[in-house]
């Protein structure tokens, strides 16, 4: 099952490759990682997409909390959450089928941000799902190249308390697990290192 986790960290040069490594350590493959600045300077944000089972996902999440420059993490798999990918393709067209072209990244909302005699560069905001639906239908025209972000984020509603905490402490203090939602119940799981 596909776990997405949404990693606080602070904004410092090695944070990346600390967490990378974690993963590499542990025997897992990051499906989808992004990274990007928050309303704080000093505070970035990972979304990291891995596939684990429940068990895997709380060790991630428990080894995570382990690295000196995580300030925040939440798995927000079961959550409600807005989930986001971006793609752009560039497709060949011919002449004459650059109507149709034209008309399937109209029906998928896509756009067209460049236009060359013989391809168009179609961007694509969207789920998964949506992109990949696209991506399909434009292979029989040949596609030349495409590149995505991987996914970004975001909790619906307001932000937890843990959030409120990990970026808004000025010393950048560390949440811990139960500690972002008084309601959330600690299970009594045991790590493994």
């Amino acid at each position: 099952m596909l776990n997405t986790f949404m990693v606080y960290v602070e904004n410092k040069p090695g944070v990346l490759t600390r967490v990378a490594s974690l993963f590499r350590r542990r025997a897992f493959n990051i499906d989808s990682l992004t990274v990007g600045r928050t309303e704080k300077p000093e505070v970035s944000r990972m979304t990291i997409t891995v596939d684990a089972d429940y068990d895997q996902a709380r060790r991630i999440e428990a080894n995570l909390y382990k690295l000196v420059n995580v300030l925040l993490v939440e798995n927000i798999t079961n959550q409600p959450a807005i989930i986001r990918d971006l793609a752009m393709i560039r497709v060949a067209v011919a002449h004459e089928a650059r109507s149709h072209v034209l008309e399937l990244a109209n029906v998928f909302r896509a756009r067209v941000v460049d236009v060359a005699p013989e391809s168009l560069t179609i961007e694509i905001t969207g789920a998964e799902d949506k992109i990949d639906g696209l991506l399909e239908l434009l292979r029989p025209y040949g596609v030349l190249e495409m590149v995505r972000t991987g996914i970004v984020a975001m909790r619906r509603g307001s932000k937890s308390a843990g959030v409120l905490a990990a970026t808004e402490s000025t010393g950048l203090e560390t949440a811990r697990p139960g500690s972002e939602n008084p309601s959330t119940t600690n299970d009594d799981v045991s790590y493994s290192v």
